[in-house]
């Protein structure tokens, strides 16, 4: 996304994007839910002229991926922990 006007942004602090997927839905009777990755917002270099003089705009990126719940990976390093050959 590019031209956000805000200057700051929950997804700097760890929100992820909401996403749907057909997939999910119908597989999993999973709708919107957050996910993604590497989510950045930040500023781009682009100024606007406004009422109020220039205005920096910004952009988000982000890289989308499976939601993986930290309850998901605390599971598997649990059941890694309890094998006694791993």
């Amino acid at each position: 996304m590019l031209n956000l006007c805000k200057p700051d942004s929950l997804y700097n602090e760890g929100m992820k994007v909401l996403i749907y997927s057909e997939k999910f839905a119908a597989a999993k009777d999973i709708g919107w839910h957050r996910g993604g990755q590497k989510i950045a917002y930040y500023p781009n270099g682009i100024r606007k002229e406004g009422s109020k003089g220039f205005k920096t705009m910004y952009t988000m990126t982000f890289a989308y991926c499976y939601p993986y719940t930290y309850t998901e990976l605390m599971d598997e390093l649990n059941a890694i922990m309890a094998d006694p050959i791993k």
